[in-house]
């Protein structure tokens, strides 16, 4: 049955791929008759009329916010709990959809504080924090530990991605009693954009996407690719991305050094990776953990074999040996290994990337992902 128009408020934490990751859910909404707010920090590498004008293109408003994704000064993220505050008193809404860690530890108290009936928030991984090993990292880790239990105890929905990372939620404690907890495929793939695509001829070329942190696994790819390229000279590996503010983020220079010594093709960063996923053979993600990854979802789409790390978020891609390749983290030599194999067999390449399209259709849609959403917004 029809919903009566409401306005609901989507609240994303990197300016840059709001669009990418959230206009499905803008268009689903706004296609039932729903007034749509985006809140989003202003992107650091886009120009923010161009996004704010992209948002628009959907039928949503874009209302850009002081969060700081990285950022750790006590001022700004107060600033960041009164923007959200005085943005839902000001709207109203009847539902607040807050993904990346930031906005579900400001945006969720802040929607019941103001009274908000329908409060969802999606864990979309638990990052550097739950990853590194350093005293930052640690001390990192036992702050966001007590915003994501203040955040849980006043979400009325919480999607999780993948069962690893609601196990260490559990762990902690960090879910209140008779939360309305899910699972969803990650944010899912618009199956419509990323259309199959036939397999590339001649040298087999190794793609990954991706924000340019070691936490990604981008050195054990640079290292995968001089293994491989010692045996098949041939075969290419790109990397599409940038250096993020992230404290994991590689610096420039070491960037440079491996695209002088021609290891890897660095072809910048990507608003449209539909091209290169086309011209790709085989997707790379060596990446530690994750939610569950977009790139891979939309290379699968594309029709590509798929090569990831046994990781929480990434191992959920692949069913091993029909659509893709399994490696353990921090392996540079498990992962040359399996990108050889691959590079020597464009038979299974092919076969692979269709069961890739398959698995895209049947489990990563993001129509099915975005109905549990609106469910859970009682849109």
């Amino acid at each position: 049955m029809a919903r009566e128009p409401r306005r609901f408020v989507i609240v994303n934490g990197i300016g840059d791929t709001v669009v990418q990751f959230r206009g499905p859910l803008v268009r689903a909404l706004v296609s039932r008759g729903h007034a749509v707010t985006v809140s989003t920090p202003r992107p650091a590498e886009r120009g923010p009329a161009v996004v704010e004008a992209e948002i628009r293109a959907l039928g949503a408003d874009c209302v850009f916010s002081p969060l700081d994704r990285t950022g750790v000064n006590p001022l700004r993220e107060r600033a960041t709990r009164a923007h959200f505050r005085a943005l839902f008193d000001a709207l109203r809404p009847h539902g607040v959809f807050a993904s990346n860690p930031k906005p579900v530890f400001h945006a969720i108290p802040a929607a019941r504080a103001c009274s908000v009936p329908r409060r969802v928030a999606m864990i979309t991984g638990l990052g550097h924090a739950f990853i590194a090993r350093s005293l930052r990292a640690r001390l990192l880790r036992l702050a966001a530990t007590g915003l994501y239990r203040r955040s849980m105890r006043a979400a009325t929905t919480v999607f999780f991605q993948n069962g690893d990372d609601f196990a260490e939620f559990e762990r902690r404690g960090l879910l209140r009693a008779g939360c309305d907890v899910r699972r969803c495929a990650g944010s899912g793939v618009d199956l419509a954009a990323f259309a199959e695509r036939p397999q590339p001829a001649g040298a087999p070329v190794f793609l990954m996407v991706a924000r340019f942190l070691a936490d990604k696994g981008i050195r054990e790819f640079v290292e995968a690719a001089r293994i491989v390229r010692r045996a098949e000279p041939a075969a290419r590996f790109r990397l599409i991305g940038w250096i993020d503010a992230n404290p994991a983020a590689i610096r420039r220079a070491e960037l440079d050094a491996w695209i002088r010594e021609g290891c890897i093709e660095h072809a910048g960063r990507l608003d449209d990776v539909r091209g290169e996923l086309a011209a790709a053979s085989v997707f790379v993600l060596p990446s530690y953990r994750e939610g569950t990854p977009k790139s891979v979802l939309e290379a699968m789409a594309t029709g590509r074999a798929i090569v990831t790390t046994d990781a929480p978020g990434c191992r959920e891609t692949v069913e091993p040996g029909v659509n893709g390749v399994l490696v353990p983290t921090r392996d540079s030599l498990a992962l040359a290994d399996a990108c050889l194999a691959l590079a020597r067999d464009p038979a299974r390449r092919a076969a692979m990337g269709h069961a890739s399209r398959r698995r895209a259709e049947t489990v990563f849609d993001a129509t099915l992902v975005n109905r549990d959403i609106l469910e859970a917004l009682d849109a």
